[in-house]
């Protein structure tokens, strides 16, 4: 006979002594069981001991993680937490070097557990680590093991990193600081600066003072993983904490002390694998890198700046300078205004005024920054954009201002640039480490490919926002490669046509669920027929079932119901007026009849004659999705049967089934998803064996046929 659901059959380990096999009722409270452990191995006083997980961190069980003991669970039975906190607080004030050691190593084996914690954390044990680490008596490894059980204790959350004193915080920052200091506290004092800065931006700020940047990258420098991965950690804290105007300081002195060449060459290329956490906050130091560029992203063109004025000027006589001081010498102001306002016209601007066109936020002025860096660092193929495109037909001219915006807010999307940074994520380019002005560099290569996709399509001016599509997918499937460097970059966005994106789309489609190879759609289309006919079965079913309408009134919704159904033979609409709380009547009960042939048509919602009685307003908008009306002949006079479905899917069953008895075709949402559910279904059964199977997009050709037929058989000729 099987044990009931809430027992477990475990075993319970003592040292010393022979193990139990024992059943464990999850519904007895665990007190009960610990005395009955207890009993079985003689042990007196239960209260002083507890139950642990076997592995793992050996959690202490309680009430609230009981339910995680499963069959076959191996549990063994110690000291009880509180007790146990006890005697190792009680061990930390021990005389003997060695005995403060074995207390710190078997703390530290325990602080991940919770239960633990808090008895630890409640009887002063973060102040008496807090003693010993700023005591210093002991530089070695009595040292590492309170930074690493003070750390664990604070992981839990019980406690604030607010509350730590400047005292301990100025000590731990010593360790940091101190040249000859053992290789295991250094990154665990790191760490431990870190979660204050995160936490407290009092603390933060003190950090800031007493670590120096310098310090971060002496740490950064040594051929220590560990402690390149918590200097880096607390140097993306810092520049976190800090205002923008701070954190551009801090990141242009860092790069004069070059440690984004340090980063690329020693840390991104080291021989040793990158870890999660220095990926991560790789990520996060990339994000701020970016960030930068926000504030220029948010703010919009001063018309009335003289340097902004000037720079727009810049990039114009950059373009045209050899036509505009040939023609525009001995020309009168308004001559020479208007010259200017053709020329910025054909520089791709939208309007004569190009102020206008960089109001726009994002990207504001940093799209302007970054037409001018293309203007000045690669004139050549600057000039070869503007005077290429200004020689085509107007349709097929590429803008260059116009695409130079939406590029700048592409990328800025794809980099996620201004946005908050995430607490997990690894996805950095190793490129903006290798090069100086990553973003106006991508930028400038970004353009070059715009231009040579916008030829590849043969586009027009109402192709724009197609060619800027096709463009995102180049660049972002280049960068989810991670190239090494701006040139690999370039090499491959280049070698990704627009051909070529074409391909991987119908490769990639191909490899949907729902493919839309032909011989598939045409496989759909042939199963389409008999699914609707599934359909229309359903839906006639349904009103054979009958629904529940409300009356309507002239002046308001009313509480009487009255109950429609379709007669099993489909002939006859059997409808009648019913008591609210009963039950559906049988069909046999109900009064009134309206034949389906004396049915002319359908009509839905403002066709309705109940709907137009009832005026505007938002509650007869409400009752206008959901009305249908059949209209019908009696006598010689047309007449109207009025519905108001209580919801949108019985407003579509019924006028699809409705639809179905007169003929006409089905054509409501919940039709579409339903044929849509059902061919899905019905074509992944049928490609069942199929599967793995490449299905061509074109059936194979039917072979000529013979030269001859002498290969039949006549059968007029008897045989001798």
């Amino acid at each position: 006979m099987a044990p009931p659901r809430n027992v477990v059959k475990i075993a319970v380990q003592m040292r010393d002594a022979i193990p139990q096999l024992i059943q464990l009722d999850q519904a007895k409270p665990l007190a009960a069981v610990l005395k009955e452990v207890c009993d079985a191995w003689s042990l007196p006083h239960s209260e002083r001991y507890a139950l642990q997980f076997a592995d793992g961190h050996r959690r202490y069980i309680t009430e609230n993680n009981r339910m995680e003991i499963k069959n076959g669970s191996i549990l063994c039975l110690s000291t009880a937490p509180d007790r146990e906190a006890e005697r190792l607080l009680r061990g930390l004030q021990s005389e003997s070097r060695e005995g403060r050691r074995e207390a710190l190593r078997h703390l530290l084996l325990l602080a991940p557990d919770l239960t633990f914690a808090r008895e630890v954390i409640g009887r002063d044990g973060l102040q008496r680590l807090g003693t010993i680490i700023e005591d210093g008596d002991d530089l070695g490894e009595v040292l590492a093991l309170a930074l690493r059980a003070f750390l664990e204790l604070m992981e839990h959350g019980v406690v604030s990193w607010e509350t730590l004193s400047i005292p301990f915080v100025r000590k731990v920052v010593c360790y940091v600081n101190m040249n000859l200091m053992d290789a295991s506290v250094q990154p665990l004092a790191l760490g431990l600066l870190e979660n204050v800065t995160l936490s407290s931006p009092t603390l933060g700020q003190l950090v800031k003072s007493e670590v120096p940047l310098d310090r971060l990258l002496v740490h950064l420098q040594v051929m220590n993983q560990q402690l390149q991965t918590k200097a880096m950690a607390l140097l993306t804290a810092l520049l976190q904490g800090a205002t923008p105007a701070e954190r551009k300081h801090m990141l242009d002195y860092l790069w004069q002390r070059n440690l984004r060449q340090f980063i690329y060459k020693n840390i991104i290329h080291s021989a040793a694998p990158l870890g999660d956490e220095m990926a991560h906050h790789l990520y996060v130091l990339q994000a701020l890198m970016l960030g930068l560029l926000e504030p220029r992203m948010r703010t919009p063109l001063d018309p009335y700046s003289q340097e902004q004025r000037e720079q727009l000027q810049a990039l114009r006589q950059a373009a045209f300078e050899p036509e505009g001081e040939s023609v525009g010498a001995g020309l009168s102001a308004d001559r020479r205004r208007s010259l200017c306002a053709r020329e910025f016209r054909k520089l791709g601007f939208s309007n004569s005024n190009p102020a206008q066109d960089l109001e726009r936020v994002p990207p504001g002025l940093l799209a302007l920054d970054n037409m001018l860096y293309f203007s000045r660092q690669a004139p050549s193929a600057y000039s070869r954009f503007v005077l290429e495109n200004s020689s085509r037909e107007d349709k097929h001219e590429c803008p260059f201002a116009r695409s130079s915006i939406q590029l700048t807010v592409l990328l800025c999307d794809l980099l996620h640039v201004g946005e908050p940074c995430s607490e997990t994520a690894q996805d950095f380019s190793p490129m903006f480490f290798g090069q100086d002005q990553s973003f106006h560099e991508l930028f400038c290569v970004s353009i070059q490919l715009l231009n040579k996709t916008w030829k590849e399509m043969r586009a027009t001016q109402e192709d724009f926002d197609k060619v800027m599509q096709v463009v995102r997918e180049q660049l972002a499937r280049t960068l989810a490669l991670k190239p090494s460097s701006l040139e690999l970059f370039r090499t491959k966005v280049n070698a990704l046509t627009y051909g070529e994106v074409l391909r991987l789309r119908q490769t990639e489609r191909l490899h949907q669920e729902g493919t839309l190879a032909p011989p598939i759609l045409e496989l759909r289309e042939k199963l389409k027929p008999e699914l609707m006919g599934l359909i229309r079965q359903q839906r006639l079913l349904r009103l054979c079932e009958g629904t529940l309408f409300h009356k309507i009134s002239s002046r308001r919704r009313q509480d009487k119901l009255w109950f429609c159904c379709l007669s099993p033979n489909h002939k006859v609409l059997q409808y009648g007026d019913v008591e609210e709380g009963v039950g559906p009547p049988t069909p046999e009960s109900l009064p009134e009849q309206l034949p389906v042939a004396d049915i002319r048509a359908l009509l839905t919602g403002k066709d309705c004659p109940h709907v137009r009685e009832k005026g505007s307003g938002k509650q007869n908008k409400d009752v206008c999705e959901l009305a249908f009306s059949v209209s019908y002949d009696h006598g010689e006079e047309e007449a109207y049967l009025n519905f108001i479905a209580p919801s949108k899917r019985e407003f579509h069953l019924w006028t699809d089934g409705l639809s179905a008895l007169l003929g006409n075709p089905m054509g409501s949402e919940q039709t579409r998803l339903d044929l849509e559910q059902l061919l899905t279904m019905e074509t992944k059964l049928r490609l069942l064996e199929l599967e793995n199977v490449p299905i061509p997009e074109q059936p194979p050709p039917v072979p000529p046929p013979p030269t001859n037929f002498n290969f039949c058989y006549d059968c007029s000729i008897a045989e001798p």
